[in-house]
């Protein structure tokens, strides 16, 4: 058992400001000298982003969808290790969980997972006392959440601030505070949401004193933090890399492996979890910039490329010929690569127009239709990363569309109809976002593959460079 206080960020729906609310929490916090661990209820990529700028330490995210149930607070404990305390931002309403599941993956399913008390973030814009009987509803909803506080959000004056509270004060939940429209609470967004703090970091590192300034002075700092100090204690025990992937005393290879993992403003998504697996299972993970880097990190065995915004950066993309050209090569020569999204339009023939990497004949170009949601899919062959039949559990987050969706030997088969990704012994690229937490044998299988592949491209490099009629 440990006692790690805690606190759920959640709203009434989305666009209530509990993003911006949440950071300014973290960002307060840390700014009092307390070590805060940020974690995001759900799939999103993003709002982790400005929860690491706010707290020195990466985000994380919890997804029962992805990872499972049981993994949610082990995941928990693992991320906010050292920390004293964790602040949880939830998704969307606080009971909007996956389509046609009720409440599951929703921010109140993880707080009852958790045991984490719950603040509510309101949009006051255009309300007065109807605030008492929103707050009310969320507050008997669900008896297994408990709603612990509120923070009013939008508030226009300080009378519009004081009807609210005379509004919300025989609900017995306290008002945590309330803040006014400001300029420092706006964070700029795009097609797919708010633009990633990794595309803006000296914008984000400007923008982070005024919020956290804000933030102490409107918020009740102490009160919040008595109402995560009375979190119950957590029987969890911290999710480990090595246990998941089943590294142990004498278990990693001999020649540790470079992974590369594509990095930088076009490629912003992953999960800190996929590094952490992979270098407890005996991999080096190099990260390098597709926009700047000329050349793979020297001696790559394996490439990695997750989400982000290539379809923003295209033509820098396509100006780096000479990555471009390697990627190709290397790709053709066996080298295992591992692509999810981003990674997949990175990967293809062209983007918009413009020239990619030519790995997979694919072109993609932006949409205005939005693909979004949880997804069930089967693997229909072996890749470096799964075996043939692994049955997972993925998300899809993306405005692009990239033809044809697949080639002879598609990656999967979609739950209800629909092939989708491509796939092949040293090749897996497809739209599908995995948690790789919820398969931590993949880690040691692209080791392995990687392991595999350095030794047939040095096969291959020896038969070139030898006289003809030598032996390879």
């Amino acid at each position: 058992m440990v006692n790690l206080p805690r606190v759920v960020i959640a709203a009434t729906r989305s666009g209530d400001g509990k993003t911006t609310v949440a950071t300014g929490i973290m960002a307060a916090l840390r700014g009092r000298g307390l070590r805060v661990s940020g974690h995001k209820v759900g799939p999103d990529y993003i709002d982790p982003g400005y929860h690491a700028a706010a707290c020195g330490r990466p985000g994380r995210n919890l997804d029962p969808w992805l990872a499972g149930e049981g993994l949610v607070a082990p995941l928990l404990r693992h991320g906010a290790q050292g920390a004293d305390v964790a602040v949880i931002e939830g998704v969307m309403g606080l009971f909007d969980g996956a389509a046609g599941r009720g409440d599951f993956a929703s921010t109140a399913h993880v707080a009852r997972l958790t045991g984490s008390p719950v603040v509510l973030v309101v949009g006051a814009a255009g309300t007065a006392r109807s605030v008492a009987a929103t707050l009310h509803g969320f507050a008997g909803w669900d008896p297994g959440v408990r709603l612990a506080g509120v923070v009013l959000n939008q508030v226009s004056t300080d009378r519009h601030e004081a009807v609210l509270r005379e509004a919300l004060a025989p609900s017995g939940i306290p008002v945590i505070g309330a803040l006014r429209r400001e300029a420092a609470l706006h964070m700029p967004s795009r097609h797919l949401g708010l633009v990633p703090a990794g595309e803006r970091p000296a914008s984000v590192d400007a923008w982070l004193p005024a919020l956290r300034e804000l933030a102490g002075r409107s918020l009740d700092l102490d009160l919040l933090m008595a109402i995560a100090c009375r979190a119950p204690q957590l029987a969890a025990e911290p999710w480990s890399p090595a246990a998941a992937c089943g590294a142990g005393p004498g278990g990693l290879p001999a020649a540790r492996p470079r992974i590369a993992v594509a990095a930088g403003p076009a490629f912003t998504f992953g999960y800190a979890e996929h590094d952490e697996l992979l270098a407890a299972a005996g991999a080096e993970v190099v990260t390098f910039d597709p926009l700047a880097a000329e050349q793979l990190p020297c001696g790559t065995d394996a490439l990695v490329v997750g989400g982000g915004f290539p379809e923003v950066h295209a033509a820098r993309l396509a100006a780096n010929a000479a990555l471009r050209a390697q990627v190709r090569s290397r790709a053709a020569e066996g080298m295992p690569v591992v692509a999810e999204c981003a990674g997949l339009l990175w990967l293809g023939a062209s983007l918009d127009g413009r020239p990619q990497c030519e790995v997979v004949p694919a072109h993609a170009r932006m949409t205005g239709s939005l693909s979004l949601g949880y997804r069930e899919a089967t693997a229909l062959r072996g890749t470096p990363l799964l075996a043939s039949g692994t049955r997972v559990r993925a998300h899809e987050f993306h405005r692009t569309v990239s033809e044809p969706a697949h080639g002879a030997d598609p990656a999967w088969q979609l739950a209800g109809g629909g092939r989708t990704g491509w796939a092949g012994p040293s090749l897996l690229a497809s739209y599908l976002h995995l948690h790789w937490a919820g398969v931590p044998q993949a880690a040691g299988r692209l080791i392995r593959a990687a392991i595999a592949g350095r030794a047939g491209a040095g096969r291959q490099r020896r038969a070139a460079a030898a006289p003809r009629g030598w032996p390879a």
